[in-house]
């Protein structure tokens, strides 16, 4: 057998080492170049779940009330530093405050219209208007016609629909509210209803047409779903619900929007919120409240 002397054994020990130098840096671009692609490949998932910390202070829509509820609940465990704070002052209320800066997003149960500038809406969700009656009314189905007649006071009597012989009691929201101009301009009955009393929130609504079996009213179907205390008709044959609203069978339907200055820019936690409010993670939660997500 051949014996190795020093030199021979220092020189295959130094190139064993140079091998296992070799191997490990080896070893080491490869790991490099995983994590470069992991992170490269992960980086827009990263970026939406950057912590943020703030106050985020909305207005407007008090049918958009448990959507916003349900939202604000959510988005604290998504952003713990984010505190997200909800005014319910009706639709116009909304709109004014995102134009001049009293609030940082307006909430809006109603589209902008061609004279409320300085501002742009990004539509959150859609969400259907139930006509409702106090349970006790035998009537249950009423055509677009019907229900603009019984508001504008050519209907007065619940007799003429299949009811009973009763004066009709048409309740409303107050001037300014989406719900009011969503109702009366899908119904044709802008500046023509007749009502016995106008309110300035959903839940007034229906506590009023709770309280009176004569009473008529309408509500954001988010509102309603789940409410005993009244009824809601059906429009043409067709009920409101999810379905019906997305498909477009249930006319009395409108949208949802979040309202954003069109010069000021966003605080970097509402930006945040508004991302992740508008995304399809927060679908299940938007219909979870009663109304119908948009986002794909």
């Amino acid at each position: 057998m051949k014996k190795f002397n020093r030199r021979s054994f220092l020189a295959i020990c130094s190139a064993v080492a140079a091998v296992s130098i070799m191997t490990a840096c080896g070893a080491a671009s490869s790991s490099s170049v995983a994590a470069s692609s992991t992170v490269s490949g992960s980086s827009s998932a990263a970026a939406s779940t950057v912590s943020v910390s703030g106050t985020v202070n909305t207005n407007g829509s008090t049918s958009m009330e448990d959507v916003m509820g349900s939202l604000i609940e959510a988005f604290k465990e998504v952003q713990p530093g984010v505190t997200v704070n909800y005014t319910g002052s009706g639709s116009g209320a909304g709109i004014t405050g995102a134009q001049d800066g009293t609030c940082d997003i307006g909430l809006a149960s109603r589209d902008l219209k061609d004279e409320e500038t300085g501002v742009k809406q990004i539509t959150l969700a859609k969400d259907g208007i139930a006509v409702i009656v106090n349970p006790a009314n035998p009537v249950a189905d009423l055509s677009i016609e019907q229900i603009a007649q019984l508001f504008n006071g050519e209907i007065t009597n619940w007799s003429e629909v299949g009811g009973e012989d009763a004066e009709v009691v048409p309740i409303g929201r107050e001037a300014g509210s989406g719900t009011r101009d969503g109702f009366e301009s899908i119904t044709g009955t802008e500046d023509a209803c007749v009502y016995q009393n106008e309110l300035t929130s959903t839940g007034e609504v229906i506590a009023n047409v709770a309280s009176n079996p004569n009473a008529i009213g309408y509500a954001s179907l988010s509102a309603v779903e789940e409410d005993s205390t009244i009824k809601a008709l059906t429009v043409g044959g067709v009920a409101a619900s999810e379905e019906t609203v997305l498909d477009g069978s249930y006319l009395i339907q409108r949208n949802f929007n979040l309202i954003l200055s069109d010069s000021k820019e966003l605080s970097e936690a509402a930006q945040a919120f508004v991302d992740w409010a508008t995304s399809t993670d927060a679908s299940d939660l938007i219909a979870g409240a009663g109304a119908v997500p948009v986002a794909e």
